[in-house]
Parts: structure tokens; sequence; C-alpha cells
């Protein structure tokens, strides 16, 4: 290493050592089921649409040995074959992990809005409910949300989300089923 090069390249960029990943921290206890990518498939509605629709949803949740977890999700519009037909939502954000299994989350989505969201992991579930919305300019309207995270088993991941937007009460948006990636 070169004096003018800041700090060592290493093939795993979130590992503490250049030979693999950390361990995680002890206050992820409560949420180390959920490490990986999940998979599968859900159905959606909201007042503001005109019918129910079934989406593809990929959840990866990673960690770099500190007490909070990267959170990605992307969905798919499917058609009524089961095939793609666009990119839907897409999320990212970090869960910060608290003692006695408090939960602090920011999830920032590319229409506008960013969630501070704030709950409990505890058997299995996790349970986040909002406690602010920023939206840009643009964004739509969204006051609530929640969202609801249940390991079925340690190869599946159920997957709730209410929302209040666009002048509606907190109400049921979105569930799937989610599946545990093999090597993930």
């Amino acid at each position: 290493m070169s004096d003018l090069d800041p700090a060592p390249r290493h093939p795993y960029p979130d590992a503490l050592r250049p030979d693999g990943v950390p361990a995680p921290h002890p206050l992820l206890a409560p949420v180390t089921g959920l490490l990986g990518t999940w998979a599968g498939r859900g159905r959606g509605e909201y007042p503001t649409l005109a019918e129910e629709f079934t989406y593809a949803q990929e959840v990866t949740f990673s960690h770099d040995g500190r007490p909070f977890l990267h959170y990605e999700a992307r969905a798919w519009l499917l058609d009524a074959e089961g095939a793609p037909l666009r990119p839907s939502a897409r999320e990212s954000g970090w869960w910060r992990l608290q003692p006695e299994g408090r939960v602090e989350a920011l999830i920032t989505q590319p229409t506008g809005i960013a969630e501070i969201s704030v709950g409990r992991a505890d058997g299995g579930t996790v349970d986040l409910a909002t406690q602010e919305v920023a939206r840009t300019p643009t964004a739509k309207e969204v006051t609530a949300t929640r969202r609801r995270y249940t390991l079925a088993d340690e190869d599946a991941l159920d997957f709730v989300h209410d929302l209040a937007a666009v002048g509606h009460r907190l109400r049921h948006h979105l569930s799937a089923r989610l599946l545990r990636r093999p090597g993930a």
C-alpha cells in the first residue's frame, strides 16, 4: 500500500477481515434469522387502485458486524400468467437494533419518500410502524405505514404492509410469502 492509498482493498467490502464475513453484532440476535435474500410472490390492493394485483418481491438483509442491518427490497408487477410486467416498488435502508429488541428503521424509496419507523423484534417477528414520513415536493402523500416480517420457519418469511396514503386511513396494502434463496 502506498502513502497515497487511503485504505487496503478487500474482496469483501463489508468484512472486518479480508478473509471472511464478520460475525453478527450481539444486538442483531433477534433478527439473525432474517439474514440473506428472500424471494416470492404476493398480492396487493389499495382504494386508489382499480383492482388487486399480483407481484414478485425480493428482500435482502445483510450486515457488516455492527448493530444494524442493511435492508433492500425490489418488486415487480406480474401479469395473469405470473410473468413480470414492469418494475414496481424499490426501497433501501437500515434497521438499527437497540437493546431489548427495539428496532429503528430508515427506509427510502426512489419515489421521493423516506420513512423513519420504530418497533420491536421478538419471537421471529419484526413489527415496524412509522414515526415520521418525509417527502420530496412531488412525491405522493404517505402519512403512515406498518410493516410486519414474520419467520414462518427458517426458510419462509411472511410480509404484511399496511399503508395510509392520499387521504386514506392506515389499511392493508401488501402481503407476500418469501422463501429463502439457497446459498443466501
